[in-house]
């Protein structure tokens, strides 16, 4: 059992810890720039969300990735005190070797996910806030939830920048969304990969966007590529296509002759998504199965792995497809759609799905309304016309492909979808306000 009496003694103090550093945080921050009056509760909510991970997965779950998690960065622990010099290359250098392997026993444990280096890459992370919580496991997960908040605070502020008149619609579908707060708070690859999408916005826009060189912009967008490429690859890949035609209408609106900047958007298009492809090919080696050769026939494998009758039967199913571009795009109306508007009410098989369902009607509701009032055709005319906007929801469209085509398990996806929904409900709420603004108008949703 990964929740144990120690959590109790020791969780209390890091949660005052946490809370009082935030409310400094907040403080210092909130005269000029009233946006911080949800910085305090947005840290409440990951604490919350954290909590309620380890318990769930402890006496609900009876364990899972996060337990293993745990338990691995455990292990790596105790090697320490037994053998400096193996913990030393396992974990600050990452040498995952048999040999290495061969050092563990049952005075350290044994660690779970040894020859997955994606995975494996996340217990070797949190290793520090296991040391530093005297292995407590509840511990642990707030201080990483604490953490990778700073790159979900970061996409809010990147959005009420741009977008000050909705700040309070933008704190809940960035900070306050249940499944992705609950998702997206513990000792999880997606909550550290979610912080570093949010994280990797941010920075590309001041970085690329604003022209703001400073060193910490580009150190920041390097590090948060880094941790997608180490962990889960695609939502990297998912990034790049909305990222390229973001610089790229931030160029072409510089252009002030009409025609030659119609002329030049799509040359600048061509050439950033020719430009992407090429970096994503050049990164074969070090990608390995998620190479741009590997990946459709790795989303076929893990499609259909899903489907099994070992999962529960807690799925739903897109229809057959193969590794052929052709063949995944014919099913990516249905992808989508599953991603970003399911589960439903009907698909529901317990609380965790429920939420996630709620949450999934409003967001069906709330899209359908606008394209019903923005006539389709003025819904996509609102998009276009906001570079920001049309990033936020091109990554939210791809990721949703991605993860709709090869995650055809409920499970699995309530809590791989978790990096669109900020985007993609920041998106509606933003929709909803430009329509707004230019009719002078309230929508009712």
């Amino acid at each position: 059992m990964a929740v144990s009496f120690w959590d109790l003694i020791v969780s209390p103090y890091i949660i005052v810890v946490v809370l009082a550093v935030s409310s400094i945080i907040k403080k210092r921050n909130e005269e000029r720039d009233p946006g911080y009056k949800f910085y305090v509760w947005g840290v409440s909510a990951k604490i919350v969300g954290a909590i309620a991970l380890c318990l769930i997965y402890t006496f609900y779950y009876n364990g899972g990735d996060t337990v293993n998690y745990f338990l691995t960065a455990e292990t790596f622990c105790n090697m320490l005190v037994k053998n400096p010099a193996v913990f030393t290359d396992v974990v600050i250098f990452g040498n995952i070797t048999p040999e290495n392997y061969s050092y563990f026993d049952s005075s350290t444990g044994y660690p779970m996910y040894w020859w997955d280096p994606h995975t494996i890459f996340v217990a070797r992370l949190i290793v520090p806030l296991v040391l530093v919580t005297f292995k407590s496991f509840v511990g642990s997960a707030i201080l990483l939830g604490w953490i990778c908040y700073t790159g979900v605070w970061k996409l809010y502020m990147l959005f009420r920048e741009r977008f000050p008149l909705i700040r309070r619609e933008l704190a809940i579908s960035i900070l306050f969304i249940p499944s992705v707060v609950f998702w997206g708070s513990g000792l999880l690859k997606d909550t550290i990969t979610l912080s570093a999408v949010g994280w990797y916005a941010f920075s590309f826009h001041e970085f690329f966007i604003k022209k703001r060189f400073k060193p910490v912009h580009g150190i920041a967008l390097l590090i948060s590529a880094f941790l997608l490429v180490a962990i889960k690859p695609y939502i990297l890949f998912a990034l790049l296509p909305g990222s390229i035609i973001w610089l790229s209408n931030e160029q072409t609106a510089r252009i002030s002759n009409r025609v030659l900047r119609t002329l030049s958007t799509p040359v600048l298009l061509v050439a950033g998504v020719s430009l992407g492809l090429f970096i994503l090919s050049q990164m074969g080696d070090y990608l390995g199965i998620y190479s741009v050769d590997n990946v459709f026939s790795r989303a076929v494998l893990v499609q259909q792995d899903l489907k099994k009758d070992y999962y529960g039967g807690n799925t739903f199913d897109i229809g057959d497809f193969d590794a052929s571009l052709g063949s995944m795009l014919s099913k990516a109306h249905l992808a989508v759609s599953a991603a970003l508007f399911r589960p439903t009410i009907f698909d529901t098989k317990n609380v965790v799905m429920l939420l996630s369902a709620l949450e999934n009607t409003y967001i069906t509701l709330l899209t359908a309304f606008l394209l019903f009032r923005l006539r389709f055709i003025g819904f996509f005319g609102i998009i276009w016309k906001d570079p920001l906007l049309l990033f936020s929801l091109l990554f939210a469209l791809f990721f949703a492909f991605a993860v709709g085509l090869s995650t055809p398990n409920f499970g699995s996806l309530v809590r791989l979808k978790i990096p669109c929904i900020p985007f993609y409900v920041s998106s509606l709420f933003v929709i909803r306000h430009l329509y707004e603004q230019k009719f002078n108008r309230k929508l009712g949703i």
